[in-house]
C-alpha cells in the first residue's frame, strides 16, 4: 500500500509532466494509442501509415479513388478519404495475417483472428462508405431530375398559353374581319339604295317638268 509521502511525491511528478509538446511528440503519443495500426485514426487530419508503408502508394490510391468517383463538395471528399484508408486497412491486415503463419508450422490463432476482424470490418466500412457516396449521388440526380420536370412542366404550361393567347388573338381578328365585311356590305348596300332615290327622284322632276 502506497504511503502518504509517497502518493504525495506522485502527485507531484504528475503537475510536472504536461505531455507531449511538439507536433512531432503529439503524433507519436497519438500512434500509441492504436497500437497494430489498424483502427481509423488520423491525427491534424493525417491518416496514420507505419514506418514500412509507402506514402506515395498511398496518395496513388487515394488519387485514384478521386479521380474514379470525382467528388463534388466536402461531403462526398471525405467519403471517398474514408475509403482510402478503409481500403488500405484493410490490405494492411491481410498483410499481417500472414505473419500468423510461423517458419516452424505453429499458427497464432489468436491474432490471425483479430487480424481477420479487422479485414472484414474493413471491407465493410469501405462498402458502407461507397453505398453512401452512391446514395447522395442518386438523391441529387432525383433533385436535378425534379427539378427539370418543373422546369420542362413550366415551359410547356408557357407554350400552352402563348398559343391559347395566339389563338384568341387569331378568333378576334377573325371577329374583327367578318365585322367589317359585314359593315362594307351594308355601305354597299346603302350606297345603292342611296344611288336608286336620287335616280328616281331625277326622273320625277323630269316628268314633271316634260307635264
Amino acid at each position: 500500500m502506497s504511503t502518504e509521502a509517497q502518493i504525495n511525491a506522485n502527485r507531484a511528478n504528475a503537475e510536472h509532466s504536461t505531455g507531449p509538446k511538439t507536433e512531432e511528440g503529439k503524433a507519436a503519443s497519438s500512434r500509441n494509442h492504436y497500437g497494430h495500426g489498424l483502427s481509423t485514426h488520423t491525427y491534424n487530419d493525417i491518416f496514420f501509415l507505419l514506418p514500412h508503408e509507402s506514402s506515395e502508394a498511398y496518395s496513388l490510391l487515394r488519387i485514384r479513388l478521386l479521380d474514379e468517383h470525382r467528388p463534388e463538395n466536402e461531403t462526398e471528399r471525405i467519403l471517398v478519404d474514408r475509403m482510402a484508408q478503409h481500403h488500405w486497412l484493410r490490405s494492411r491486415a491481410e498483410a499481417f495475417e500472414s505473419g500468423c503463419f510461423r517458419d516452424d508450422g505453429t499458427l497464432d490463432d489468436k491474432r490471425l483472428a483479430l487480424f481477420m476482424r479487422y479485414r472484414t470490418s474493413h471491407e465493410r466500412a469501405f462498402s458502407k462508405c461507397l453505398a453512401e457516396l452512391l446514395k447522395l449521388r442518386a438523391e441529387k440526380q432525383k433533385v436535378e431530375i425534379g427539378f427539370e420536370s418543373q422546369k420542362r412542366a413550366k415551359e410547356e404550361h408557357t407554350r400552352k398559353q402563348e398559343q391559347h393567347g395566339m389563338a384568341k388573338e387569331h378568333h378576334e381578328w377573325e371577329i374583327l374581319l367578318a365585322e367589317a365585311k359585314v359593315d362594307h356590305q351594308q355601305s354597299r348596300t346603302l350606297n345603292r339604295n342611296m344611288d336608286e332615290t336620287q335616280r328616281l327622284v331625277a326622273a320625277a322632276e323630269e316628268a314633271k317638268k316634260a307635264a
